[in-house]
C-alpha cells in the first residue's frame, strides 16, 4: 500500500481543477463520471480518505478529505461527489474480515460506492455447501455506483432466531442491476443511480455485521460523530462551488460590457457590494466549517464525541450548504445571460448545489433537532 500524505492529497485535488472544468459539459453528458477520471482519482488516494492505514486507507483527517472535496468541488460538484460518496463507503472496510478486505484491496486503490440506507434483506443460508446470505433490495442515489468496483447497500439481516439487526452487504457490480434512471437537474456527473438485488447469494464474509469487534474500532475516525463524517464532505463541496462562482464573476466583470453600457460590468456599484458581502459570507462559513471539524477532532482524540460536538459539526454543514446556495445564486443573477448556457460554470454550479441540498444530510429537520438541544428538549439527539 503506497502512503498517501495529506499534503500530496491536497495538491493532487488543485491538479484536477483545470480539467474538471473543461469536462464540465462531458461529465454532465455521460451523466456518470468518464472512467479514467475515476480511476486516477482513486490512484491520488481519493477513495481512501474515510478508512484508517490499518485498513487500507489514507489516515486522513476529516479537515483534509473536506479540503480535498472543496478543491474538487470548485471544478466539478459531481466529481467532487463521486469521490465524498466512494471515501465514505470505504469508512465501512472496519467491518470486514481480514480475507474479504484483502480481496477487496487487491487494487490498493480500488473504487467503492454504497447506499447506507438498510432498504435490502439478507436472509441467512446454505448454497453449495458454503454459508451465506440471500439478499434482496433496492438502492437509490447509488452515487458513483457506474464506476466502482465494489458497490455497498444497507441491508436488515433476518436470523431464523433472533432479532433482526443492520448490517452491509458488498456486491460485484455484475451481482447488480443497476437502472439507467439518472436523468436529473443538478449533480448529473454523478451516475446515481438506483440499484438492485434479486435473491443474490453472498459469502458470509460479504455481508458485514456492525458488532463485529475490530481493533480499528477505537481509532479517531470511528470516534469523531459518524454522521458529520458523512456529511461534512457535502459542505465543504459546496463550499468549493461557491468559492469558483465567485471567481468566475471576477472575470466575467472584467470583460462584459453589458448591453447600453460603456464600461465592464466591474464598474457597477451594485456588483462591488454583491461580490464583497458574497465573499465575506463565504469566508465566515468555511471558517466556521473548519474551526468545528478542528475542535471536534482535538476534542475526541481522548475520548468520544457529545452531543454538543454532533450539533457543532451538523450546523455548521448545514450552515455552509444554506451559504453556498445564496453566494452561488447571486453569482448566477449578477451577471445576466451569461449564466444561462450549458457550459457556464455558473449554470453548473446553479444546477448542482440546489441539488445536494436535497440530501438528507443537510435538510432542514437538522436544524430543528439542533434546535431542540439548544432548548434543553432532547439529551441525546441521535440524529444529530
Amino acid at each position: 500500500m503506497v502512503a498517501v500524505s495529506p499534503e500530496q492529497l491536497v495538491a493532487a485535488a488543485h491538479g484536477f481543477v483545470d480539467e474538471l472544468k473543461a469536462r464540465g459539459s462531458e461529465i454532465d453528458a455521460t451523466r456518470h463520471l468518464p472512467q479514467d477520471l475515476a480511476r486516477r482519482m482513486a490512484d491520488a488516494g481519493f477513495y481512501r480518505m474515510c478508512a484508517p492505514e490499518g485498513l487500507g486507507g489514507t489516515g486522513t483527517t476529516p479537515a483534509v478529505m473536506a479540503e480535498v472535496c472543496e478543491i474538487l468541488g470548485s471544478g466539478n460538484g459531481s466529481a467532487a461527489w463521486c469521490a465524498f460518496i466512494g471515501a465514505t463507503s470505504q469508512y465501512t472496510f472496519v467491518g470486514l474480515d481480514e480475507a474479504q478486505l484483502a480481496e477487496m484491496l487487491t487494487d490498493p486503490n480500488v473504487i467503492t460506492s454504497g447506499v447506507f440506507a438498510s432498504t435490502g434483506t439478507a436472509t441467512p443460508g446454505t448454497v453449495d455447501g458454503q454459508d451465506g446470505y440471500l439478499v434482496t433490495g433496492t438502492w437509490t442515489w447509488g452515487s458513483g455506483c457506474h464506476n466502482a468496483s465494489w458497490i455497498s447497500g444497507g441491508v436488515m439481516v433476518q436470523p431464523p432466531d433472533g432479532d433482526p439487526y443492520d448490517a452491509r452487504a458488498y456486491f460485484q457490480p455484475h451481482e447488480l442491476d443497476i437502472e439507467d434512471n439518472w436523468h436529473v437537474s443538478g449533480l448529473r456527473g454523478s451516475g446515481s443511480s438506483t440499484y438492485h438485488a434479486r435473491d443474490v447469494f453472498l459469502p458470509a464474509q460479504r455481508v458485514t455485521d456492525p458488532t463485529r469487534r475490530s481493533p480499528h474500532a477505537a481509532d479517531p475516525i470511528y470516534r469523531f460523530p459518524q454522521f458529520a463524517t458523512l456529511c461534512l464532505p457535502i459542505g465543504a463541496l459546496c463550499l468549493g462551488m461557491a468559492r469558483s462562482s465567485i471567481d468566475e464573476v471576477v472575470a466575467i466583470a472584467g470583460e462584459k460590457t453589458p448591453v447600453g453600457a460603456r464600461r465592464t460590468l466591474a464598474h457597477r456599484s451594485n456588483l462591488h457590494r454583491v461580490i464583497a458581502e458574497a465573499d465575506v459570507k463565504l469566508r465566515a462559513a468555511r471558517s466556521l466549517l473548519y474551526d468545528n471539524t478542528d475542535e471536534v477532532w482535538e476534542a475526541i482524540q481522548d475520548g468520544r464525541p457529545t452531543v454538543e460536538h454532533r450539533r457543532l459539526m451538523r450546523t455548521a454543514v448545514v450552515h455552509a450548504v444554506t451559504t453556498a446556495v445564496d453566494v452561488i445564486d447571486e453569482m448566477y443573477t449578477v451577471v445576466g445571460g451569461t449564466s444561462v448556457f450549458d457550459d457556464s460554470i455558473l449554470q453548473r454550479n446553479f444546477r448542482d448545489v440546489h441539488v445536494a441540498t436535497q440530501h438528507m444530510m443537510v435538510g432542514e429537520p437538522v436544524m430543528e433537532l439542533a434546535g431542540r438541544v439548544l432548548l434543553g428538549l432532547d439529551d441525546s439527539a441521535l440524529g444529530l
